[in-house]
């Protein structure tokens, strides 16, 4: 074989002269997008974030991410409705992630560990007064007292949580969960002043020299309905009866109840009634079940537990214990309207759930401070047209979950800091969703969510210890790694392994990766393999 006329080096490192990626016409990056449990969280939380560190097993690093923004995490646990879980790209696959279970877990976690709220940044100097000891209250009173403001907090009634204690049943919310959580915050330094209703704003607020406010009075006044009925009717309010369970005597309500209403109020008053000695519950709703505003879960286990429903159905009259109900039927609208039809249905007590309002009479004396059906009005910072005045919760025309009234709190806290401050607010920084669509899913495992246990049908309506269990640590966990971090980089490697090019560069442990363009020719492969969504080409130069 004859000689090649000349000689081809490759010296370690020379091909390091070819900077291939001048071929390139696109090029990867590295994005975040919002993920969709976080979007539809209404307290606000980064949830993804604290999944990530609770897959980990950083559980107190966890928690202490997760109260950045919501300061009651085993109440919210156990009462959320999980708009985060509806929203979950997980259920495409298989179901979504039980993100309240791991949330549950983490405040329990935190209540038996004895885990203390960060300390509140150095006094400001400002004073702030809170009306109303309910979620959105707490909250404010939380996110203003870590901003370093000096807080009053106000309620009318003899304990803090509003309608989580006086609205919400035992066998929803122990008591135990929520006396640990309410007492964290009011530990923080809060100024706590129970039993005192506040009549006029503008006079409390000048009295005590306060520079701003807070009004997170909630709505307890319950709706009356006009129905004709004699002297010897038992009729009683949703929101007087659960409030009585906090009493010492539980009112007697008799064999036969009749509960008249569809929303969460009306079956929480009815699962109540059954564990009070009912041997028959009824629901009464004028419209269809589909229309009913109460959540499919409560709805679900009510039933479970022997609550019967009359749908299309009104009340038209009562006596000593007799009903006279009218059938309805639906318009083209959805709107019910009469029949004519009339049945009667025995009772022995009814109670009247159709909805609550909320008490301002104490901003009538500010002008400058407009209600509209029955709401307060509030711009986007939540503050009302007189300066330094905020609303949250049920005085606002949010919706009336605890999870918003929360979000709300913190809201409006951050705005008071702003105001007080003479600062714009600042606004979260609004990134692309990250929808299913954009996850390579096809490197995910089926894996189950994990059913919380609930106590047997036929034990509850003798008791009102709790329904639903939570996680133990191994389920949590397990719970937690099913997040498959929608739109966020979570080190899986994947773009440093499959790049043809070695053009991926790894950062270090939680520094995730950077593309050396030199070398990336743009073929895409990386942001094809990615599982989460987070790399996106884009043409070369923008």
């Amino acid at each position: 074989m004859s000689e090649l006329p000349f000689a081809i080096s490759l010296e370690v490192g020379s091909s390091l002269a070819n900077r291939t990626g001048s071929w390139r016409v696109e090029r990867p990056r590295y994005v975040d997008r919002l993920p969709p449990c976080n979007d539809a969280c209404p307290a606000g939380e980064n949830v993804q974030r604290w999944l990530y560190l609770a897959e980990e097993g950083s559980y107190e690093e966890a928690w202490r991410a997760l109260v950045e923004d919501n300061p009651m995490p085993a109440i919210m646990g156990r009462v959320c409705y999980r708009p985060c879980e509806t929203a979950c790209n997980r259920a495409h696959l298989d179901e979504a992630v039980g993100i309240n279970a791991v949330e549950r877990f983490l405040g329990d976690l935190a209540i038996d560990r004895g885990w203390r709220l960060p300390e509140p940044a150095p006094d400001g100097g400002a004073r702030v007064l809170v009306v109303g000891g309910g979620p959105g209250g707490l909250s404010a009173a939380y996110h203003l007292r870590r901003l370093g403001h000096r807080v009053r907090l106000v309620d009318s009634s003899a304990a803090l949580g509003g309608m989580m204690r006086y609205g919400i049943p035992k066998y929803r919310l122990p008591r135990s969960a929520l006396e640990a959580e309410v007492a964290r915050i009011a530990a923080m330094g809060v100024d706590v002043e129970l039993g005192t209703p506040v009549h006029d704003l503008a006079a409390a607020m000048r009295d005590g020299g306060f520079d701003a406010a807070v009004l997170a009075v909630g709505a307890q006044l319950a709706h009356r309905a006009y129905i004709p009925a004699g002297d010897s009717a038992r009729v009683l309010d949703a929101v007087a009866l659960l409030r009585s369970m906090e009493g010492e005597a539980p009112p007697s309500l008799g064999r036969r109840v009749v509960v008249y209403g569809g929303g969460d109020t009306a079956m929480d008053a009815a699962r109540t009634a059954r564990r009070l000695g009912a041997s028959d519950a009824i629901v009464v709703y004028r419209r269809t079940k589909e229309r009913m505003p109460a959540h499919a879960v409560e709805v679900e286990e009510a039933a479970e537990e022997g609550v019967a429903m009359k749908w299309l159905s009104t009340i038209t009259q009562m006596e000593a214990g007799r009903l006279v109900l009218e059938k309805m039927v639906l318009d083209e609208h959805g709107f019910p309207q009469p029949t004519g039809e009339l049945e009667v249905l025995q009772a022995d007590s009814v109670v009247l759930a159709l909805g609550q309002d909320t008490d301002l009479s104490l901003v009538g004396g500010l002008d400058d401070v407009a209600v509209r059906d029955g709401a307060l009005e509030v711009d986007d910072g939540l503050m009302t047209g007189h300066p330094g005045i905020f609303g949250v919760g049920d005085a606002t025309n949010a919706e009336r979950t605890v999870t918003t009234a929360v979000g709300q709190g913190k809201k409006a806290a951050r705005a008071v800091d702003a105001w007080l401050a003479g600062t714009p607010l600042e606004r979260p920084v609004r990134h692309q969703l990250a929808s299913f669509e954009l996850l390579n899913t096809w490197y995910y495992d089926d894996a189950p969510k994990t059913m919380r246990g609930r106590l047997e049908p036929a034990r509850r309506t003798g008791t009102f210890d709790e329904v639903e269990a939570g996680l133990d640590e191994s389920d949590a966990l397990f719970e937690a790694r099913r997040c498959l971090s929608c739109g966020n980089c979570f080190e899986c490697d994947n773009c440093f392994g499959v790049c043809p090019d070695n053009a991926v560069i790894k950062l270090g442990p939680n520094e995730r990766y950077e593309f050396d363009y030199d070398y990336c020719k743009g073929c895409g492969i990386c942001a094809q393999e990615c599982p989460c969504g987070a790399i996106v080409m884009e043409p070369e130069g923008i």
